[in-house]
C-alpha cells in the first residue's frame, strides 16, 4: 500500500510536534523562502490537540498553528478533498487568527503579521500554472502593498512537476516528499543531498515500524476512504435530484423533449420515466 504522507495524523506528528520543531522551522522557512536575514529561529505551537475527536471535525479543518520568534502568526492547513470555497475559507480562518491576537482594550500596534499556508492535494487556482501562489493586500492601480500583515499561500501539490532531485530548491524538496511521486530510491538520494530530509525519512521509518502508530494510520486512512465515498455518493444523489427537479420544471413549462435533453443531459427514456412518475404523483393527490 502506498504511504499517504498527507494523512492528517501522520502530517501533524511530523510537523506539529514540539520535540521535532527543527523540521517545522525548516518547512516554514523553505515554503516562505526566508533567508539568513529573516529566518525563523524558534516556534511555539498554539493548538493543543494532536488528533481530531471526530473524523468530520478534522476533515472540516486540519491545521497546525504556531507563534514564531518574531511574533508572526502562522497556520498550516492540509486539504486533500476538493473544496470550491477554499479562498473564502482560508480568509475566514486567517481573520480569526489575526483578530485573536488582541485582548479587550489592547492596541492595534500589538498586531503581528499573520500567514495562512494551504497545502492542497488538488488543483484549485485554475488560472494559475505555478504550484505555489501568494496573495496579499495590494492597491489595484499601483500594486503597492497596503500592509505586510496579511499573507495567504496556496500550495497545489498536483501542479508540482517532477524534476532532478539535485537541482531542487528547499521548498521543492518538501513538496517532492509530500507528493508521493518519488520512489524510495529517489527519496534516499534526496535525503543524501538534503540533510533535513534524512531526519524526515528516519521519522517516517520509525512511524511505520511502530505497530500502534501504523494501526492508527491505517484506521485513519480507512475512515477517510469511507468518508470520501459517502460524500461522493451523497453528491451524486443530490446532483441527480437537482437535475430531475430541473427536468420536471421544464416539462411543467411546456418545453419540448429535445430542449430538455440538451438542458439536463438526461436521455429521452429517463425523461419519460420522470413524466410517468410525475403523472402518478398527481393522480395519487
Amino acid at each position: 500500500m502506498k504511504f499517504n504522507r498527507l494523512n492528517d495524523l501522520y502530517f501533524k506528528r511530523l510537523l506539529g510536534d514540539k520535540n521535532k520543531k527543527s523540521l517545522t522551522l525548516n518547512f516554514l522557512n523553505s515554503i516562505l523562502d526566508r533567508d539568513a536575514t529573516n529566518y525563523f529561529t524558534d516556534i511555539t505551537f498554539l493548538d493543543k490537540d494532536n488528533e481530531p475527536e471526530t473524523i468530520d471535525g478534522k476533515l472540516s479543518k486540519l491545521d497546525i498553528r504556531a507563534d514564531m520568534n518574531d511574533g508572526t502568526q502562522i497556520e498550516i492547513e492540509v486539504q486533500v478533498l476538493p473544496f470550491k470555497l477554499m479562498a473564502e475559507r482560508s480568509l475566514y480562518y486567517w481573520s480569526k487568527m489575526y483578530a485573536e491576537q488582541l485582548g479587550k482594550g489592547e492596541r492595534y500596534k500589538k498586531l503581528k503579521k499573520t500567514i495562512a499556508i494551504n497545502l492542497l492535494n488538488f488543483d484549485y487556482l485554475t488560472d494559475e500554472k505555478d504550484w505555489h501562489n501568494i496573495y496579499t493586500l495590494l492597491n489595484t492601480k499601483s500594486y503597492r502593498k497596503l500592509t505586510d500583515h496579511m499573507e495567504i499561500h496556496f500550495v497545489e501539490i498536483p501542479k508540482f512537476k517532477l524534476k532532478d532531485i539535485r537541482k531542487m530548491r528547499a521548498s521543492e524538496t518538501w513538496i517532492a516528499y509530500f507528493s508521493g511521486n518519488y520512489d524510495d530510491k529517489e527519496l534516499e538520494e534526496l535525503s543524501m543531498n538534503k540533510p533535513i530530509m534524512k531526519e524526515v525519512m528516519d521519522f517516517e521509518r520509525s512511524f511505520l515500524m511502530d505497530k500502534v502508530q501504523r494501526r492508527e494510520y491505517e484506521q485513519r486512512e480507512k475512515a477517510l476512504r469511507d468518508y470520501y465515498s459517502y460524500m461522493s455518493e451523497s453528491y451524486e444523489d443530490g446532483k441527480l435530484d437537482g437535475i430531475k427537479e430541473t427536468a420536471l420544471n421544464l416539462l411543467h413549462l411546456g418545453a419540448n423533449m429535445e430542449m430538455i435533453v440538451k438542458a439536463t443531459g438526461l436521455s429521452e427514456m429517463k425523461l419519460e420515466i420522470f413524466k410517468l412518475q410525475k403523472s402518478d404523483f398527481i393522480m395519487k393527490k
